[in-house]
């Protein structure tokens, strides 16, 4: 990543207005219940919203973005949530970062788009480790978001895991339409 992606990001999270959200992704969520407990990673943490989340559940937790800004808000919401203890903030470009490889049991993806990163991620899920991943999708014949998903993009990139759910809306009409996969691995 680049110096001017990395000002970019961290101009983003400086602004005032658009405030990080602080709920955690709704694959995140809606899966919380049934994943197993241990470590996780929360890629492009942001504000920390996911990292957050799994710390106050009880993972030990590695939170990686490229924003100093972004993990400076994230460190002090979890210092708010008196779980900063729990969560190891790495500042660093996912793209390039080499992850220790099976290690997590739970992977969280949310609003990060790179099919680049995910042999590299795939790799890091510990055995029977869940990988969730929530991002947008871009509409049929729409050329213009590069960083969005195409149908099926994710799911084709997961195949060598075993798919628990994999959810696109029947119409991709708007620019909010959205893809969920929560995938395991099987390898021992």
């Amino acid at each position: 990543m680049s110096d001017d992606e990395r000002t970019r990001w961290n101009e983003r999270y400086a602004d005032e207005d658009r405030e990080p959200p602080t709920e955690p992704a709704e694959v995140l969520a809606e899966y919380a219940d049934g994943l197993p407990g241990g470590r996780a990673l929360d890629v492009a943490t942001g504000g920390g919203r996911n990292a957050i989340f799994l710390a106050d559940r009880g993972y030990t937790v590695d939170a990686i973005d490229v924003s100093e800004e972004g993990l400076r808000i994230a460190r002090e919401r979890a210092d708010e949530r008196g779980v900063v203890d729990g969560i190891e903030f790495v500042r660093a470009d996912v793209e390039e970062y080499e992850f220790s490889q099976g290690v997590y049991d739970v992977i969280v993806v949310a609003r990060y788009y790179s099919l680049n990163a995910l042999p590299a991620l795939k790799r890091a899920l510990a055995p029977g480790g869940v990988l969730l991943y929530e991002h947008r999708l871009q509409p049929p014949g729409d050329d213009t978001h590069r960083f969005r998903f195409r149908s099926n993009d994710l799911l084709r990139a997961c195949l060598d895991l075993r798919i628990v759910s994999y959810e696109e809306p029947v119409e991709i009409t708007d620019d909010d339409a959205t893809v969920r996969l929560v995938a395991r691995c099987g390898r021992a």
